[in-house]
Order: C-alpha cells, then sequence, then structure tokens
C-alpha cells in the first residue's frame, strides 16, 4: 500500500463515531490551531519553514504589514517621509509599543532588528546592500540612508512570510544570524509561554495584555488593527493527519491548517466545519538539491534532474482526485503575474526513462550516494517526497531514502557536511507563493551561494539579472527580466519545480474573523 492509500484508510478510520468535546468557559477564549509540523525552531529567521512563521506572526509585530492586496501598510510606524530622490526615508514609530518583557520598543531596538534580519533574508540583503547609513537618532526615529533608491523598502519590511523582519530588544537583535536567539521575546499581540511549551505537542500563547493595536483602517491579512480578541492560542502539534480531522469533527481543535485532501469531501459535508481557501497565491513544492557536494554540485547532473520529475505526478500524489482542489505544473515563479513559458515546453514533455538514465550517465553520474530527507509528518511533503525519490530511482540514482519529521529536517538541511559526515544530498519543501512570486523574494532562486539558503546555489548570472529587476521601475521591463531570470535558472537549476496547489484550511464554523492569507490570529472570534 503506498503511503497516500494508506494516509487515506487511516483518514477513513479515524473517522469514527467518536464522543463529542465538552466544552468550557475557557473554550470561548482560546483557540486550538493544529499547525502542519512542529514549530522546532522558534527564532524568526533562522529558519524557512512556515511553522515558525506563523509562530512569528504571533509573537513579533512589523514596521509594515501587509494588506490581503499584498501592498504594504504602515504598522508599528506612524508613517514615512521620503526625501533625496528617494535616497532617504525616515520612519516614525507609533507612540505606546510595548515589548512583552515589559521595556519600551525603541527605534534603535527596529534597526538591531533589521540588520539582522537582513543578513538571512534574500529581500533584506537586497535592501542592506542598497543602504549606505542605518541609524536610530531618538527613540521614535529611524533613518535609511540609502545608496540608490529602493522604492521596495516598505515591501520588504512588511514581508509576512518565510524569515519575518521582525522587531525585537535590541540584546536579542545583537545575536549572531547564524545563531537562534534565546529566548521569544517580541511586541506583537500575543507573547509564548514558554513554560508550557511541549517539545514536539503543544505550544501555548497568551494574550499581550499591552498591546494597542494600530488605529483606525480595516483588517487585512497583517495590515490595520491586528486586535487579539482570544486569551490563549494553543498549537497541538499532531503528526497524524487522520487524527488532526477527528479532532476537528468533535469540536477538541478548532482549526487545522492543512488538513489532509483525501478527506475534504468528507469535511465539506460535515455542517459544523468550513472548508476555503484562504492563501490564493498557492503552495509551491520543490525538490531542493545541494550545490555543495556531489553529485548535485554537478550542473549537468542537475539539469538531468530537472527533467525527470514530473510534476503533475508530484501534485496527483498530494491531491488524488479531489477536483475542487485547484494544481498545476509551474515554472519558478508559480502563478505569479511574472510567470513566463520559458519552462513550458519542459514541463509538458514526456520522460524518457532510457534517454535520462543516458544523459545522467554522460553528466558524469557515478553512483554517489544520494541522501534524499523526506518531511514523513507533513503529507504534503512526504507523498512528494515518494514520487521524486521514485523518478530518481529509475534513472538510476543510489537514492538512500532517510525517513524523519520535519523538525528534524530542517535542523539538517542547515549541514554543509558531506553525506558521510551527517549532510544531505536533497529534500522536498514547499514555499507559499507569496515568497516564490518575484525575484525579490524567491530565496530558493537566489544565486549568492554561502550567503544563501540551504541547497547554497551560486549563479552570478541569476544575481546579475535579479539586481537589474530590483533597479527596473517599468513592470513590462521586470516581467521581460524576469523570463530571463527563468532561462538562466533552466541551466543553473538551482531547485526543481514540483508543481503548486491551493490548500484549503478548515476550522469550526463558530471561529469567525478569520482574514486572507497564512495563518494569523487577529480578529478571530470564538462563539
Amino acid at each position: 500500500m503506498d503511503r497516500r492509500q494508506f494516509l487515506k484508510a487511516s483518514a477513513a478510520a479515524a473517522f469514527l463515531p467518536a464522543a463529542p468535546h465538552i466544552a468550557t468557559a475557557q473554550d470561548a477564549k482560546t483557540l486550538r490551531f493544529v499547525p502542519y509540523s512542529d514549530v522546532a525552531i522558534i527564532d524568526p529567521i533562522w529558519t524557512n519553514g512556515y511553522s515558525t512563521r506563523t509562530h512569528a506572526l504571533l509573537v513579533w509585530d512589523t514596521l509594515y504589514g501587509l494588506d490581503d492586496q499584498f501592498q504594504p501598510q504602515p504598522q508599528m510606524v506612524e508613517g514615512h517621509v521620503v526625501e533625496d530622490d528617494g535616497k532617504r526615508w525616515t520612519l516614525t514609530l507609533r507612540p505606546g509599543l510595548v515589548f512583552h518583557d515589559g521595556s519600551k520598543v525603541l527605534a534603535r531596538d527596529a534597526v538591531a532588528s533589521i540588520r539582522r534580519w537582513g543578513v538571512r533574508d534574500t529581500f533584506g540583503q537586497a535592501l542592506m546592500a542598497a543602504t549606505d547609513e542605518l541609524s536610530a537618532p531618538d527613540d521614535r526615529t529611524i533613518i535609511f540612508r540609502l545608496k540608490t533608491p529602493f522604492p521596495h523598502l516598505p515591501a520588504a519590511l512588511a514581508r509576512p512570510s518565510a524569515l519575518v523582519a521582525a522587531i525585537m530588544p535590541e540584546r536579542l537583535a545583537q545575536t549572531d544570524p547564524f545563531k537562534q536567539i534565546p529566548e521569544a521575546i517580541g511586541s506583537g499581540p500575543y507573547r509564548y509561554v514558554t513554560a508550557d511549551r511541549i517539545a514536539g505537542a503543544r505550544h501555548v500563547y497568551a494574550r499581550h495584555e499591552a498591546y494597542v493595536p494600530r488605529p483606525g483602517g480595516t483588517p487585512s491579512f497583517t495590515a490595520g488593527p491586528r486586535t487579539p480578541y482570544l486569551d490563549h492560542i494553543e498549537f497541538t502539534v499532531m503528526p497524524d493527519a487522520a487524527t488532526a480531522v477527528s479532532a476537528l469533527q468533535t469540536g477538541a481543535v478548532d482549526w487545522v491548517e492543512q488538513p489532509i485532501i483525501d478527506l475534504l469531501p468528507l469535511l465539506r459535508k460535515d455542517s459544523n466545519i468550513v472548508v476555503e481557501v484562504k492563501d490564493r497565491s498557492g503552495m509551491a513544492g520543490q525538490l531542493r538539491l545541494n550545490h555543495l557536494q556531489p553529485p548535485f554540485n554537478n550542473p549537468a547532473i542537475r539539469r538531468v534532474i530537472l527533467k525527470a520529475i514530473d510534476q503533475e505526478d508530484c501534485m496527483n500524489a498530494v491531491c488524488g482526485g479531489d477536483p475542487q482542489v485547484e494544481r498545476g505544473s509551474m515554472g519558478f515563479f508559480g502563478n505569479s503575474p511574472l510567470a513566463s513559458d520559458a519552462s513550458a515546453e519542459l514541463r509538458k514533455s514526456p520522460k524518457d526513462i532510457a534517454r535520462l538514465k543516458q544523459e545522467l550517465e554522460a553528466a558524469g553520474y557515478k553512483g554517489e550516494r544520494i541522501v534524499f530527507l523526506s518531511g514523513q509528518d507533513v503529507p504534503r511533503i512526504a507523498l512528494v517526497c515518494e514520487v521524486a525519490a521514485d523518478a530518481l530511482r529509475k534513472i538510476s540514482c543510489n537514492v538512500d531514502f532517510v525517513a524523519a519529521d520535519w523538525g528534524t529536517v530542517l535542523q539538517r538541511i542547515s549541514s554543509r557536511q558531506p553525506v558521510e559526515q551527517g549532510g544531505w544530498s536533497c529534500y522536498v519543501s514547499y514555499w507559499s507563493g507569496i515568497d516564490l512570486g518575484s525575484p525579490a523574494t524567491n530565496s530558493p532562486l537566489r544565486g549568492n551561494g554561502a550567503k544563501g539558503s540551504p541547497g547554497w546555489p551560486d549563479s552570478p548570472q541569476i544575481e546579475a539579472l535579479r539586481a537589474r529587476f530590483l533597479a527596473a521601475a517599468d513592470p513590462a521591463a521586470q516581467k521581460a527580466i524576469a523570463r530571463e531570470i527563468e532561462q538562466q535558472a533552466m541551466q543553473d537549476v538551482p531547485y526543481v519545480p514540483a508543481g503548486q496547489y491551493l490548500q484549503p484550511v478548515a476550522y469550526r464554523k463558530n471561529l469567525t474573523g478569520m482574514l486572507n492569507g497564512v495563518p494569523v490570529f487577529t480578529n478571530l472570534r470564538k462563539g
């Protein structure tokens, strides 16, 4: 029985009559959320894992928020003034901002936080490269003196996805960007209750009593008033997808971030449950290759792997036969307006296994062991891992399939050592379309080597094209450059696209006020 059929059978078994959840007075002020995986890392800039992103948007606030039209809006700042032909930005903090430890949020906290984030985040790196001086002349003023105009500045600081530009106390922000912060202290709507954490099982967040939402405006994604109506948010980690949806049915939990696709038809029939897509940017799969170690340090071998992965097979494994789940193949910018037809022919071409075997041998593959890390507790990842590993075996790759939980995978991919010393060769991850839709935000498409994310592709050509994109003001010019980037990516293969789909969430109908976008917990009420 393959993994998808096993999950489906397990889920069906879980839908046996169960005792209803007994409501208490506390339940009305506590939301129980099932994230797609455990929050193994609490540092908002130390990992691209989206469970950490969701955690970060609870604990920390950002200088700008992003509305559901993906436009940046002032959040922690009252506003800004742009002078000197776009080369001087003066940002003014809102009054009354307080960290969870009781200290006031000062401009120097923001400056230190931006500098730390700017080392790791792809958009932050571009902003800091354009910055001549970043200073805090007083407690509420932040000044960017730029070498060249950078009109994307608010969008960079508003990024609500992987590697959040979280504002933390200066003492924490001075932590080496390549080391994790020792504690999660922010000024966001909820504070992290470390004492209530059960590793691998539960995380608890309590409403930040001193939090003052932005006055005026309309709540929209991470923009506008971020009002925390609930007293507690509990992340209940359930590695078994069937158990999670069963708990949702009985009311033991209120919200499942990524319900198993095979159970969506049954969930839709439940009058107490809402199933809908909140993030229309989609979830995009990719096979990430380690460019530092054999065999994937060889670009010719990477190009063969690009041809071998069938995106349609990957998406069918994840989405099954549910016709209501939108899915499709993709290039390097997902379903964004910047996507082009540069990879269309490759995506539609049939997989000639015999020819791919010959091409792999001609490319120089000598049977090196390929350590394939699989995050087994995340169904959409585990299913694509099965498909991709099978595709590699078919073309005679020596695959060492290592099954682990996603938190363990995230920890291991930081290693740059050879596979004989605990390193890795490839793994499957998913990115939100918010991240992949533009060269400015597409971290896995970077070619900045050791400064990049795990896999560490090195492509001066992609980096030069990206710089041209950031300097281009005309939308037509931006689209043309994005197409050039896709063409270059077909040669360098920083990663292998594995399809894109729209993942619905599922939640109890008594939960109201849920905003569009990735999970946020403000504006929510529980009846």
